[in-house]
């Protein structure tokens, strides 16, 4: 009996990576009752990595109201996925629990309108509080996601939430954003949640940008977010002393790099999440293969399935689908591709694992209508029953 694995990234705007697994295989079943078809979660840390998460592995979905970049509240979506483990001292189990967060849904630019937006006042605290909202319904794992965000205040909002304090020459909190830095004149962790000791943290960053410097995050990103080159010029400033109050508070005690590679992801979260909750910062793919453990079931495939809305060059330089296709190379598996659309520059993903791929849109039509969940469901099941009928004529 075939066996196929498909761990496709979701359509956005048309299907989540479940729904575009269950579409495929509905097709793969019309050309094949027999095959078996193992539906994977998939996602790269970023948009979409909690939802395909909560479908993929039955985690929890949780919702709290945070604050906002702007200080607005706002309803955050988070999963908590409970896992079970052995101790071995006695033998008895316990169970596991890790939340998985975007902090995007907290922090992120698409929750500003664009006339709003200003990296000087947008804070990361609603960030912590989604911690701080885990932390107390018993996670001690935590996989977080760090892009798009609308910040550049170093994730010091989000330290702050977490009971961080970052003062004023007068010993009051700063203010938020990254203006607060202004202000900044000592830091003192003493107040900071005592179960943070007891945390991982593990954060889906796929830039490398260091923390200061024309490569750092207010140069590269700070314009996407409503800078002008004048507070370019100022964050940067703000952020070189805030990596130096970070030296005092840690008093050489703990390294404290703003050039390590991805320091600068998110504003500085990058920065703040590794500098002062010890947190790995990893590629998210990396992260989401481990944490599904797709590895098992792919070294048993006869078939790997991947994909995602557009297919291109970009999907080449280290998106999900070649991260799943390098997985299925490791045990030499076939592997495929699904894609809504496909351009010119595509080919590049064939030198990177994907050994076919194929656009699912089956006629002319307008970008809404393929775009449609039922029509984008349809369209693939219907290219999956047809390229398996295809792939078993050429076996027979």
């Amino acid at each position: 009996m075939m066996k196929i694995v498909t761990a496709i990234d979701s359509f956005k705007g048309s299907m989540t990576s479940v729904e575009a697994g269950n579409a495929a295989a509905a097709g793969f079943k019309r050309a094949c009752p027999t095959v078996s078809v193992e539906v994977r979660p998939l996602a790269d840390g970023g948009e979409g990595t909690v939802e395909a998460l909560i479908e993929g592995m039955g985690a929890k979905r949780e919702v709290v109201t945070v604050t906002g970049p702007l200080g607005q509240p706002v309803d955050c979506p988070y999963g908590i996925c409970e896992e079970r483990k052995t101790q071995k001292e006695d033998g008895d189990e316990s169970i596991q629990k890790t939340a998985v967060i975007e902090m995007s849904g907290a922090a992120g630019i698409t929750l500003v309108s664009r006339d709003a937006l200003n990296p000087m006042k947008a804070t990361t605290y609603g960030v912590g509080e989604v911690i701080q909202d885990a932390i107390q319904k018993g996670c001690r794992r935590f996989i977080i996601g760090i892009g798009g965000s609308a910040t550049n205040d170093g994730g010091i909002g989000m330290l702050q939430a977490l009971g961080y304090d970052f003062l004023d020459a007068d010993g009051h909190q700063i203010s938020y954003g990254a203006r607060g830095l202004r202000q900044l004149y000592q830091i003192d962790g003493q107040n900071a949640l005592p179960e943070l000791s007891e945390c991982e943290f593990m954060v889906a960053c796929d830039v490398t940008n260091p923390l200061l410097g024309k490569n750092g995050c207010s140069a590269v990103f700070g314009p996407q977010k409503g800078a002008t080159p004048e507070m370019v010029e100022e964050m940067d400033h703000l952020l070189e002393t805030y990596a130096e109050k970070a030296r005092e508070h840690f008093q050489g005690n703990h390294e404290v790099d703003p050039n390590y590679p991805g320091s600068g992801a998110a504003g500085g979260m990058g920065f703040a999440f590794r500098t002062f909750l010890h947190a790995s910062l990893k590629p998210g793919i990396d992260i989401i293969l481990e944490e599904t453990r797709l590895e098992e079931y792919v070294k048993d495939a006869d078939l790997v399935v991947t994909g995602e809305g557009m297919l291109d060059a970009q999907t080449a330089m280290g998106k999900a689908p070649v991260g799943v296709a390098k997985l299925a190379k490791k045990y030499g598996k076939p592997v495929i591709a699904f894609a809504g659309g496909v351009t010119k520059d595509a080919k590049a993903c064939n030198d990177e694992g994907i050994d076919a791929f194929f656009p699912i849109v089956r006629g002319v039509t307008t970008l809404e209508e393929a775009m449609n969940p039922e029509n984008a469901k349809k369209n693939l099941a219907d290219t999956a029953e047809q390229v398996l009928r295809a792939m078993m004529l050429w076996v027979e």
